[in-house]
């Protein structure tokens, strides 16, 4: 996700030890507030998250591209939909506010 960081991203704070894949920043020529991206990686072909983070965004690195979704959003259709495991190319078309960067 160092990748990530240095192409689409500024005013970049690193995360504190307790926090250690949340980092925080304005994405580049896209936005031009400051958010939490939670930038953990995937494993098994799975992201693993929680209700209590304190990411407002979640980043995917999927193949060549980047997909950023909003954490707040998601939040919202797990708990109306009553699920815990959702299919990222499904959520897409069901989430008003994602962003997908290809990787330069």
């Amino acid at each position: 996700m160092k990748h990530f960081i240095k192409k689409h991203l500024t005013e970049v704070k690193w995360p504190s030890p307790a926090d250690d894949w949340d980092v925080e920043g304005v994405l580049k020529d896209r936005l031009n507030q400051n958010f939490k991206y939670d930038l953990r990686p995937i494993k098994n072909n799975m992201k693993i998250g929680h209700f209590k983070t304190k990411a407002e965004k979640i980043v995917f690195d999927i193949n060549h591209q980047y997909i950023i979704v909003d954490v707040e959003e998601l939040h919202q259709y797990l708990k109306e939909n009553k699920v815990n495991e959702v299919n990222l190319g499904d959520l897409l078309s069901k989430l008003d506010w994602n962003i997908i960067l290809p990787k330069i």
